[in-house]
């Protein structure tokens, strides 16, 4: 993989679909009850951080995939988790319970963490953690 990762693109693409689907039909769904600044920023410059690295490699801050076989499982486990993801929206999506707001939370977070420990990115490593400690604070607290 180079500077562009196709297959980022390709996870980011499906993680944004339902999202953006859901955005335009429930426009007032969006408004977190939980209002804490610091998370807020925090959380922010987590996602559009993951959603650039996920995409692009940015040269001498990844090490790429370091074993036989890891785009199998790259793509494997990335792919399930993906799906699970859409299951979840699927089953969720007119609920607003901590099934619905843990699971359309960790999901991403996990994504994201995996596919830089799989690449050896630290940045997107950093950067997942932080939205992930971010985003799934807010949406608990946000029920």
């Amino acid at each position: 993989m180079n500077w562009f990762n196709y297959y980022g693109l390709a996870i980011m693409a499906v993680i944004m679909i339902p999202n953006i689907i859901y955005a335009v039909k429930h426009k007032e769904s969006f408004e977190n009850t939980y209002k804490n600044k610091g998370l807020t920023i925090g959380e922010q410059i987590g996602r559009y951080a993951c959603f650039v690295l996920m995409i692009f490699n940015i040269p001498y801050t990844y090490f790429n995939f370091w074993f036989d076989y890891a785009l199998i499982v790259y793509l494997s486990v990335n792919g399930a988790m993906c799906l699970a993801y859409l299951i979840f929206w699927a089953v969720c999506r007119n609920r607003n319970d901590k099934l619905k707001a843990l699971s359309l939370s960790i999901l991403p977070t996990c994504i994201f963490l995996f596919s830089g420990v799989m690449l050896a990115y630290i940045p997107l490593i950093v950067f997942a953690v932080l939205f992930g400690i971010c985003h799934i604070t807010i949406s608990v607290r946000s029920i």
